[in-house]
């Protein structure tokens, strides 16, 4: 056989697959929503400064609130990810967000076999108001969605812990709890971080659980690092 130079194609490097489920409905309105368009912007950055040439960070990013889900960011190397700022309104359609998340992680053509498992970021403030049960179940137990790392990050008093205490079960790290807006950027620093170090580990499927690494390792310094 001769020299054929379409034989040396370079594999594209493992990733690690980050998708966002980010609650855009009414009760986000106001400092609620600018402090999650400044997390996620700065998480973003972050994940930029993380990757390294043998390991990309991908993000997806599903609103669910504001006319209905949608698709905000296809999953998309974390490089060339161009944030536009999220908009709150509208009702709480968590079920029909996971669904749509789960139908993308299970597509072996958007996250590759060989990839990572990937990490899925639940943020609410409120209660599901559509059909949730069944697609909550389905995510958390069934296909390639329950070896998936699930964090979640409940916003307020309002928020409905039950449901994403059920989306976290089996899973490294407790649900991540904002007070109020002022609290949600320093949540999500935490949330970063999990995935950052599994970006720099040497076992990057490794889950983390940020918790328990900030209380035996973190200083003030380390989190300052993120520059929220």
């Amino acid at each position: 056989m001769g020299f054929n130079p379409a034989d040396y194609v370079v594999s594209e490097p493992k990733s690690i697959s980050v998708i966002l489920l980010l609650d855009t409905s009414g009760s986000m309105s106001g400092e609620k929503i600018s402090k999650l368009n400044k997390a996620v912007e700065t998480m973003i950055d972050e994940f930029k400064k993380a990757q390294t040439m043998e390991k990309f960070i991908k993000v997806a990013i599903i609103t669910f609130g504001n006319n209905g889900v949608n698709l905000h960011t296809p999953l998309t190397e974390v490089n060339k990810v161009d944030y536009i700022p999220l908009q709150a309104g509208g009702s709480t359609p968590m079920g029909t967000a996971l669904r749509m998340a789960k139908d993308m992680i299970e597509d072996k053509n958007i996250i590759k076999s060989r990839d990572y498992r990937p990490a899925v970021v639940l943020v609410s403030d409120g209660q599901p108001n559509d059909e949730w049960r069944k697609p909550l179940d389905d995510f958390v137990n069934t296909g390639r969605t329950k070896k998936c790392d699930r964090l979640a990050l409940a916003i307020g008093r309002d928020a409905d812990m039950d449901v994403l205490n059920m989306f976290i079960e089996g899973c490294e790290n407790p649900v991540f709890f904002a007070e109020d807006a002022k609290d949600i950027v320093e949540k999500f620093k935490q949330i970063t971080m999990s995935v950052t170090m599994r970006a720099k580990s040497s076992n990057p499927n490794q889950s983390i659980n940020i918790s328990n690494t900030l209380d035996r390792e973190a200083t003030d310094d380390d989190l300052d690092d993120f520059e929220f």
